[in-house]
């Protein structure tokens, strides 16, 4: 494979797991304020983030009212971005 194609490709992974955890912190700030529920924006980012947090948040509930999930989130999404980025390099350095 293309060494320019996997370094590209770490580049495409960084940000989308960086957009992740973005969305997964807008989240967290929208809870704060209430926006309006069917503004699309919110509606997305309720979209794609739920998908993540809803398990965490099934196995650890809300403690007094403060809800973890999203930090424990940002935590597992890290992990597996740099488990991932970690066996691309590796093979890049095998060639």
């Amino acid at each position: 494979m293309n060494q320019n194609f996997l370094f590209s490709l770490i580049d495409v992974i960084n940000a989308l797991f960086n957009l992740l955890i973005i969305l997964i912190i807008v989240r967290a700030l929208m809870s704060w304020f209430r926006p309006d529920p069917y503004n699309p924006i919110v509606r997305f980012i309720n979209r794609i983030t739920s998908k993540i947090l809803d398990p965490i948040q099934r196995i650890i509930p809300p403690i007094a009212g403060l809800d973890l999930s999203p930090i424990i989130a940002i935590f597992l999404i890290q992990i597996v971005q740099r488990l991932l980025i970690g066996n691309i390099e590796a093979y890049l350095m095998q060639y």
